[in-house]
């Protein structure tokens, strides 16, 4: 029996593979399975809080605010890994204001935040 198993085709991808492949996390055991799949990280109505502290800025649908916050949690996940590697390089797990500086320093993509940490 083992023989056939082993011979067969995998079957569909399902369950934490599926939703890996998808680019998706699947909720822990803890989470209640009717819960909706959370797209964004950041708090909606703060990031909708901060467009609308710009005087320019009247009104802002929720696709819009949702788009600022995901690109917003992308720009913090590169920099973040960018300046890790900084960190590593000084034999250290913790990022500090030093390896922010060296990323912003060295990668050109960062450019326009020289001189904003000062």
């Amino acid at each position: 029996m083992a023989a056939a198993a082993a011979g067969a085709e995998p079957g569909p991808v399902v369950g934490a593979a599926a939703a890996a492949a998808a680019g998706e996390e699947e909720p822990g055991p803890g989470a209640p399975c009717a819960a909706p799949l959370r797209l964004a990280r950041l708090p909606l109505a703060r990031v909708k809080a901060l467009v609308k502290a710009d005087p320019d800025v009247t009104l802002a649908s929720q696709e819009a605010v949702f788009v600022l916050a995901r690109a917003a949690e992308l720009f913090v996940e590169t920099i973040a890994k960018d300046a890790y590697v900084y960190a590593q390089q000084g034999k250290r797990k913790t990022l500090q204001r030093k390896d922010l500086d060296n990323a912003i320093e060295a990668i050109d993509e960062f450019a326009f935040l020289e001189g904003t940490l000062d």
